[in-house]
């Protein structure tokens, strides 16, 4: 039986409509669970509005100087400096209301990114099948480029911050599995074999040895996630979600070099400052993993050698 020709591709294949298909499913989720979707957007957009407003409440320079002393109490007072002069030029150049407004967003998809992210890895470490599961649809989800997911986002939630906070919370998500998984399965196994010695239960040793143990790179997943989340923060304002990333799209749409460069370096400060942070902040979870290790290794070795058989004939 012959296939008709407008089945074909220009190249002589078989046509497969991959996107006829999703766009049957996605008019489906649309029309049948549009009312779901509006909730979530509300609730989001009402999160990320409120605290957006809370930040842009305090006075600027007052909100500068709490973020620099943050940033002394985690790391130095060197970078409590750089944190202070970087976010003074953000000030400077009346890119401050974006950054709080980019700042809000990022903070909310991370947020709800590691609520989703965490559980998911913690069930791969503990079972190959849920890995195998999870594997491609990570892949998925990391690969497709950043501009597709906004898309279907629009479709199902319309314009405004909704969509972009959904489409960063996709986007940003599979660092933090990942790494969650990876710092877990990468616990040493002597050191959980002590938990065993001592009775401790599975969810006493996930909560007491593993999580702990794995914390620095949880950390490193977290990092990764606020990064991904901040750059698709931006991309977000061609869907109306505002901040920085509607400078940057006005920048484009008015052909404006000094509001885009103003943006841009405004981020570049915003993202330095983020990424510093957390980084500091994994330091003292590995100082603190370091501790516990040392301690486990111990106990181990006091169990072993208290364990260990008395040679025949020895003294008593």
């Amino acid at each position: 039986m012959s296939v008709p020709t407008s089945q074909f591709s220009e190249t002589g294949v078989p046509r497969v409509p991959v996107g006829d298909g999703i766009e049957v499913v996605f008019d489906w989720v649309d029309h049948n669970l549009g009312a779901f979707f509006d909730l979530i957007s509300d609730v989001v957009s009402g999160a990320t509005g409120g605290l957006a407003d809370g930040l842009n409440t305090l006075p600027p320079l007052i909100l500068v100087i709490l973020f620099a002393a943050l940033a002394w109490l985690v790391k130095d007072w060197k970078f409590a400096v750089v944190s202070f002069i970087g976010l003074a030029f953000v000030i400077s150049v009346d890119q401050w209301e974006n950054a709080m407004e980019t700042l809000a967003l990022v903070l909310v998809a991370t947020i709800i990114a590691l609520v989703i992210a965490i559980p998911i890895g913690l069930a791969a470490a503990r079972s190959d099948s849920v890995s195998n599961a999870v594997r491609p649809v990570m892949d998925l989800m990391q690969t497709m480029p950043a501009f597709v997911w906004l898309v279907p986002m629009v479709t199902l939630f319309s314009i405004g911050v909704g969509p972009g906070v959904v489409a960063t919370v996709i986007f940003a998500l599979p660092p933090g599995v990942r790494l969650t998984e990876l710092g877990i399965r990468q616990v040493d196994a002597e050191v959980v074999e002590a938990g065993h010695a001592f009775g401790s239960s599975p969810g006493q040793i996930l909560r007491g040895i593993q999580i702990p143990l794995a914390l620095p790179t949880i950390m490193a997943g977290v990092n990764q996630v606020i990064m991904l989340a901040l750059s698709m923060a931006v991309i977000a304002g061609l869907v109306g979600a505002g901040g920085l990333g509607g400078a940057v799209t006005s920048s484009i749409s008015q052909l404006d070099i000094g509001l885009g460069f103003e943006a841009g370096l405004s981020v570049v400060v915003l993202a330095i400052y983020l990424d510093r942070t957390t980084a500091a902040v994994g330091g003292g979870a590995a100082a603190r993993a370091r501790r516990i290790t040392g301690g486990f290794g111990r106990m181990l070795g006091r169990s072993r050698t208290t364990a260990a058989p008395v040679p025949a004939g020895s003294p008593t």
